[in-house]
């Protein structure tokens, strides 16, 4: 796949992924028309999984359009009223779907408080690469997370206007630390970048896209999801808090995993940053995002349980997948890097 260069930025990726269903089928034969009206065909959504690659695909396509945009695609497809009419529709299933695996409450302390408990034969995807993972697997996991990460803390900014007061002031300050603190080649997306260079993988954003499987999909698209809906900011700031929260002791393992395998200083400079980053980071949500914010609306706790909780279970449902493909031994891509 070809890339074109931007300076100071991760190159575009080329060409659209590849369809893996008639709801992304549907989609891209849209996009790649000239903005007229859409026509699009809803006949796959009754019958599509909504945690699946199709339904995934579909609505990170629908995604997209607000963030940096698609190769070829006009950007008046953004605001069009049938492409929203279908990006709707997969959300309500996607939604739906998430509440239906999860266990709700309103106790967000002990939400929070689980998160920072590991349990002693812990055995998550950055345990098995700290102690078992070869180069292969690390690449995978690169190209696993290069689709969030080209974007990392773009979701979360969504829901800026959405706060007041010290919710908002803190959440911009964590904000500012993910955007580089001013800084372009700190901006932890373009850290991303580099360790990608330096793993010997493609930059592009979104270039590896066809090679991810939509369990990672789903992860990147709960984040647009609650970031683009004002109905679920609570949910949003939810999960900001658990992924600052569980993020540096990750980024540790990940450290020592690369430490262990020898890989290129960039590749490392990604989580050596965010392994103290996080961890004030980690205060600043809690006490002073989320703190604030259910101090000004306490009728959000109950949403702020559910963002914590669909992140835990869309990472684990993502981990559990490469895990038991590895352990198989085979890959955990759709398809082989280079």
């Amino acid at each position: 796949m070809t890339t074109s260069t931007t300076p100071g930025a991760a190159p575009f990726a080329a060409v659209l992924p590849a369809a893996r269903g008639p709801l992304s089928v549907s989609v891209l034969g849209t996009l790649l028309r000239e903005h007229s009206r859409a026509d699009l065909g809803f006949d796959g959504l009754a019958d599509a999984d909504p945690l699946g690659d199709d339904l995934q695909l579909a609505l990170h396509l629908c995604y997209e359009l607000h963030y940096q945009g698609l190769p070829g695609v006009s950007p008046d497809w953004e605001w069009d009223p049938e492409l929203l009419r279908l990006r709707g529709a997969l959300e309500a299933r996607f939604l739906a779907a998430l509440r239906e695996n999860v266990a709700g409450g309103e106790d967000v302390a002990g939400e929070l408080d689980a998160l920072l408990v590991e349990p002693i034969d812990a055995e998550g995807v950055s345990h098995f690469l700290r102690d078992h993972g070869d180069w292969k697997q690390v690449r995978e996991y690169f190209a696993h997370r290069s689709v969030y990460h080209h974007k990392e803390a773009d979701p979360h900014a969504w829901v800026i206007p959405r706060l007041r007061g010290r919710a908002k002031a803190a959440l911009v300050a964590v904000e500012f630390d993910e955007f580089g603190g001013g800084r372009a080649e700190f901006v932890h997306a373009r850290l991303y970048a580099d360790l990608l260079r330096a793993a010997g993988l493609p930059d592009g954003y979104l270039e590896l896209i066809d090679h991810v499987p939509g369990s990672m999909l789903a992860v990147v698209n709960m984040m647009s999801l609650f970031g683009l809906h004002r109905s679920l900011r609570g949910a949003l700031c939810g999960h900001f808090a658990a992924a600052e929260i569980t993020t540096a002791p990750s980024a540790q393992r990940m450290d020592q995993a690369l430490r262990r395998l020898g890989a290129p200083e960039a590749c490392r400079f990604f989580y050596t940053e965010h392994i103290e980053a996080d961890a004030v980071h980690e205060q600043v949500m809690r006490h002073d995002v989320l703190g604030d914010l259910l101090e000004q609306e306490p009728e959000l706790a109950a949403d702020v349980v559910f963002g914590i909780q669909a992140t835990e279970f869309l990472e684990g449902r993502f981990g559990t997948q490469l895990l038991a493909g590895w352990k198989a031994g085979r890959s955990s891509l759709l398809r082989p890097l280079g």
